[in-house]
């Protein structure tokens, strides 16, 4: 696999080489599973923005909850007894 240097202060890389012997991983490894981390709370950031947005728009919000309740109707559709 490929690599590249990225530079970190000389305290940030004894962190990342404490949390790692911590953890049992390589360093590549722990700053891998930080890095997606915290993607993921950046997308759920942003989701929940468009979403106070949305919120803030009493007309729209409106618009969007009856949207929900339609498609809520679609949920059982072709199912029958226990599937």
């Amino acid at each position: 696999m490929p690599t590249t240097t990225v530079r970190v202060t000389p305290e940030t890389r004894a962190v990342i080489q404490e949390l790692a012997r911590e953890s049992n991983q390589s360093m590549q490894t722990l700053i891998a599973r930080a890095v997606e981390q915290y993607r993921r709370q950046l997308v759920l950031q942003h989701a929940n923005d468009v979403y106070a947005a949305l919120r803030a728009q009493p007309e729209v919000w409106a618009a969007e909850q009856e949207e929900r309740r339609i498609w809520e109707g679609t949920l059982a559709d072709d199912l029958e007894g226990n599937e």
